[in-house]
């Protein structure tokens, strides 16, 4: 059974098409890509799957079940996480303190219980904050931990970005861009991380990327898009050889398909 199907969806703005009648499926466990020209519709079915926007026909299942429904707010709490191109943290707090916010959605406590840090509170702080170090572990974060975002590189932020959404626990982790930005070897430590995520922690991953290298490097299964229709869908090998996503990147100037 599939994690996360998308059937028959469509999207526009005004009159123009950015999303026409796509459908595809991701299953458990796999690293799925979605690459495609600028402009192909990627990160606008990226913004559907994350409930930003509601598809004018179609319909996107998780687990069986429509999200259609669902406002964008409660998609973590089915299990849903993402990062953002541009990143989104919370500059002045601490790498610790930003991934603890991603513990948000795990919190049991109410605000009764908090104010008088019962031992129930106690014991579920503790239980976050042993959550968060082990993603701290994982992304080789120690060295950054009790540092204010808005100090840090680049680089390292979208390492935090991604713990953060790690410390939510998905099943379903959404990444937009993670090579976006980053050094050659920032990129083959994302595409380790990402490798591991999957293998490792078994969460599902459905990615837009830019970087066919890395693509190449994590994905299970592909997607080409052009004009907001699917053009192609296999392995990373089989769409960059297909004759119709040849065809769209040589259009865009791009012929290796890195677009």
């Amino acid at each position: 059974m599939s994690l996360l199907e998308v059937k028959d969806v469509t999207l526009r703005f005004g009159g123009v098409t950015a999303v026409d009648n796509v459908s595809f499926s991701v299953l458990p466990g796999e690293v799925f890509a979605l690459v495609g020209p600028n402009g192909a519709g990627k990160s606008t079915l990226f913004n559907l799957v994350s409930r930003f926007y509601d598809p004018a026909a179609g319909d996107i299942l998780f687990e069986g079940a429509s999200i259609l429904r669902n406002p964008a707010h409660a998609i973590a709490t089915l299990g849903i996480a993402r990062t953002f191109q541009n990143i989104e943290l919370f500059e002045q707090a601490t790498v610790l303190q930003n991934l603890l916010v991603g513990r948000h959605r795990h919190r049991r406590s109410n605000p009764i219980a908090e104010m008088l840090f019962t031992p129930f509170v106690r014991a579920e702080e503790r239980r976050h904050r042993e959550a968060v170090e082990k993603v701290i572990d994982f992304l080789d974060l120690q060295a950054w931990r009790d540092k204010r975002i808005a100090g840090l590189p680049y680089g390292v932020r979208k390492v935090v970005e991604l713990g953060r959404a790690l410390a939510t626990e998905p099943k379903l982790l959404l990444l937009d861009e993670p090579a976006s930005g980053l050094s050659v070897e920032e990129t083959r430590d994302m595409g380790f991380w990402i490798e591991d995520i999957a293998g490792q922690m078994g969460i599902t991953v459905l990615m837009v990327e830019h970087d066919m290298g890395l693509v190449s490097q994590v994905s299970s299964r592909v997607m080409a898009l052009a004009d907001g229709r699917r053009l192609a869908l296999g392995t990373a090998r089989e769409v960059q050889t297909d004759p119709a996503v040849i065809e769209a990147y040589i259009g865009t100037g791009h012929k290796d398909g890195a677009g």
